[in-house]
Protein backbone atom coordinates (compact mmCIF):
# COMPACT_ATOMS: atom_id res chain seq x y z
CA UNK A 1 0.00 0.00 0.00
CA UNK A 2 1.30 3.54 -0.87
CA UNK A 3 1.38 5.64 2.09
CA UNK A 4 1.25 9.55 2.39
CA UNK A 5 4.91 10.73 2.76
CA UNK A 6 4.45 13.79 5.29
CA UNK A 7 6.48 16.66 4.54
CA UNK A 8 7.76 19.28 6.39
CA UNK A 9 6.99 21.00 9.37
CA UNK A 10 5.37 17.87 10.59
CA UNK A 11 6.36 17.24 13.66
CA UNK A 12 6.95 13.61 13.23
CA UNK A 13 9.56 14.78 11.04
CA UNK A 14 11.48 16.26 13.80
CA UNK A 15 11.58 12.93 16.56
CA UNK A 16 14.16 10.55 17.64
CA UNK A 17 12.45 7.14 15.88
CA UNK A 18 11.67 4.80 18.79
CA UNK A 19 14.05 1.66 18.45
CA UNK A 20 12.16 -1.64 16.94
CA UNK A 21 11.54 -4.65 19.16
CA UNK A 22 9.58 -7.04 17.51
CA UNK A 23 10.19 -8.25 14.04
CA UNK A 24 6.48 -9.82 12.83
CA UNK A 25 4.23 -9.68 10.31
CA UNK A 26 3.28 -6.01 10.93
CA UNK A 27 6.81 -4.87 11.11
CA UNK A 28 7.38 -6.93 7.30
CA UNK A 29 4.21 -5.34 5.86
CA UNK A 30 5.32 -1.86 6.71
CA UNK A 31 8.82 -1.94 5.44
CA UNK A 32 6.86 -3.95 1.71
CA UNK A 33 4.68 -0.54 1.99
CA UNK A 34 7.80 1.71 2.51
CA UNK A 35 9.43 0.13 -0.18
CA UNK A 36 6.28 1.00 -2.21
CA UNK A 37 5.73 4.51 -1.13
CA UNK A 38 9.74 5.26 -1.87
CA UNK A 39 8.69 4.06 -5.42
CA UNK A 40 5.84 5.91 -5.91
CA UNK A 41 7.82 8.85 -4.79
CA UNK A 42 10.83 7.86 -7.51
CA UNK A 43 12.79 8.27 -4.13
CA UNK A 44 16.00 5.90 -3.30
CA UNK A 45 15.72 5.84 0.20
CA UNK A 46 13.07 6.09 3.11
CA UNK A 47 12.35 6.58 6.50
CA UNK A 48 9.32 5.36 8.56
CA UNK A 49 8.89 8.74 9.88
CA UNK A 50 8.77 10.19 6.64
CA UNK A 51 5.26 8.14 6.56
CA UNK A 52 4.43 9.25 9.97
CA UNK A 53 5.46 6.13 12.02
CA UNK A 54 8.22 7.30 14.61
CA UNK A 55 10.20 3.93 14.21
CA UNK A 56 13.93 3.27 13.60
CA UNK A 57 13.31 1.90 9.74
CA UNK A 58 14.91 2.76 6.81
CA UNK A 59 14.54 1.22 2.81
CA UNK A 60 17.05 2.05 0.42
CA UNK A 61 17.08 1.29 -3.41
CA UNK A 62 19.76 2.92 -5.49
CA UNK A 63 18.46 1.55 -8.79
CA UNK A 64 14.71 2.40 -8.09
CA UNK A 65 13.17 -0.76 -8.28
CA UNK A 66 15.00 -2.07 -10.95
CA UNK A 67 17.21 -4.00 -9.79
CA UNK A 68 15.55 -6.02 -6.86
CA UNK A 69 18.67 -7.67 -5.03
CA UNK A 70 19.98 -3.63 -4.62
CA UNK A 71 17.12 -3.19 -2.21
CA UNK A 72 18.26 -2.55 1.35
CA UNK A 73 16.24 -2.83 4.68
CA UNK A 74 18.00 -0.85 7.75
CA UNK A 75 16.07 -1.47 11.00
CA UNK A 76 18.09 0.25 13.83
CA UNK A 77 20.44 1.59 12.16
CA UNK A 78 23.73 3.14 13.18
CA UNK A 79 27.19 4.88 11.73
CA UNK A 80 30.08 3.13 13.46
CA UNK A 81 32.51 4.85 11.06
CA UNK A 82 32.70 7.88 8.55
CA UNK A 83 35.51 9.61 6.51
CA UNK A 84 36.28 11.93 3.92
CA UNK A 85 33.81 14.50 2.89
CA UNK A 86 31.25 14.94 0.05
CA UNK A 87 29.31 18.01 -1.39
CA UNK A 88 26.78 17.01 -3.59
CA UNK A 89 23.06 18.16 -3.75
CA UNK A 90 20.25 16.28 -1.82
CA UNK A 91 16.80 15.89 -2.08
CA UNK A 92 13.95 14.41 0.26
CA UNK A 93 10.50 13.24 -0.62
CA UNK A 94 9.23 14.88 2.57
CA UNK A 95 10.85 18.56 1.00
CA UNK A 96 9.18 17.78 -2.66
CA UNK A 97 11.14 20.02 -5.52
CA UNK A 98 13.92 20.83 -3.27
CA UNK A 99 17.25 20.20 -3.73
CA UNK A 100 20.63 21.97 -2.34
CA UNK A 101 24.33 21.10 -1.85
CA UNK A 102 24.86 19.14 1.60
CA UNK A 103 28.30 18.03 3.36
CA UNK A 104 28.63 14.44 3.90
CA UNK A 105 31.36 11.86 4.74
CA UNK A 106 32.25 10.11 1.73
CA UNK A 107 32.46 6.73 3.05
CA UNK A 108 30.59 5.24 6.19
CA UNK A 109 30.18 2.08 7.89
CA UNK A 110 26.58 1.14 9.39
CA UNK A 111 25.63 -1.65 11.67
CA UNK A 112 21.63 -2.25 11.35
CA UNK A 113 19.44 -5.51 11.83
CA UNK A 114 17.63 -6.74 8.89
CA UNK A 115 13.89 -7.52 8.18
CA UNK A 116 13.87 -10.61 10.68
CA UNK A 117 16.25 -8.93 13.42
CA UNK A 118 20.40 -10.63 12.30
CA UNK A 119 22.24 -7.62 12.53
CA UNK A 120 24.80 -6.79 10.10
CA UNK A 121 27.67 -4.55 8.75
CA UNK A 122 28.46 -2.73 5.69
CA UNK A 123 30.00 0.15 3.86
CA UNK A 124 28.71 2.62 1.71
CA UNK A 125 30.63 5.40 -0.76
CA UNK A 126 29.56 8.25 -2.18
CA UNK A 127 25.98 8.29 -3.08
CA UNK A 128 25.24 5.14 -0.55
CA UNK A 129 27.03 6.70 1.92
CA UNK A 130 25.08 9.99 1.14
CA UNK A 131 21.85 8.00 1.41
CA UNK A 132 22.54 6.11 4.99
CA UNK A 133 23.34 9.26 6.14
CA UNK A 134 20.74 11.30 4.94
CA UNK A 135 17.95 8.46 6.00
CA UNK A 136 19.78 7.38 9.18
CA UNK A 137 19.11 11.45 10.28
CA UNK A 138 15.72 11.39 9.37
CA UNK A 139 15.56 8.34 12.38
CA UNK A 140 17.23 10.75 14.71
CA UNK A 141 14.73 14.13 13.99
CA UNK A 142 17.10 15.93 11.97
CA UNK A 143 16.57 17.45 8.03
CA UNK A 144 18.84 18.06 5.30
CA UNK A 145 17.77 21.48 5.68
CA UNK A 146 20.12 21.73 8.70
CA UNK A 147 23.13 20.69 7.01
CA UNK A 148 22.44 23.65 4.83
CA UNK A 149 24.18 26.79 5.13
CA UNK A 150 22.08 29.23 7.27
CA UNK A 151 21.19 31.36 4.41
CA UNK A 152 20.43 28.36 2.02
CA UNK A 153 18.03 27.15 4.69
CA UNK A 154 16.75 30.71 5.12
CA UNK A 155 15.59 30.86 1.29
CA UNK A 156 14.24 27.27 1.57
CA UNK A 157 12.19 28.13 4.74
CA UNK A 158 10.71 31.11 2.84
CA UNK A 159 9.85 29.07 -0.10
CA UNK A 160 8.00 26.87 1.76
CA UNK A 161 5.93 29.20 4.02
CA UNK A 162 5.26 30.85 0.38
CA UNK A 163 4.13 28.03 -0.66
CA UNK A 164 1.88 27.05 2.65
CA UNK A 165 0.46 30.25 1.98
CA UNK A 166 -0.70 29.92 -1.41
CA UNK A 167 -1.70 26.43 -0.77
CA UNK A 168 0.44 23.93 -3.24
CA UNK A 169 2.46 23.03 0.38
Amino acid sequence: MILKIVKYPDPVLSRPGEPVTEFNAELHKLIADLFESMYAGQGIGLAAPQVGVSKRIVVIDLSVGKEPKDKLVLVNPEIIFSEGKQYQEEGCLSFPDIGEKVSRAAKVRIRAQDGKGKWFEMDGEEVLARCFQHEIDHLDGMLFIFRMSALKRDLVLRKIRKLQREGKW
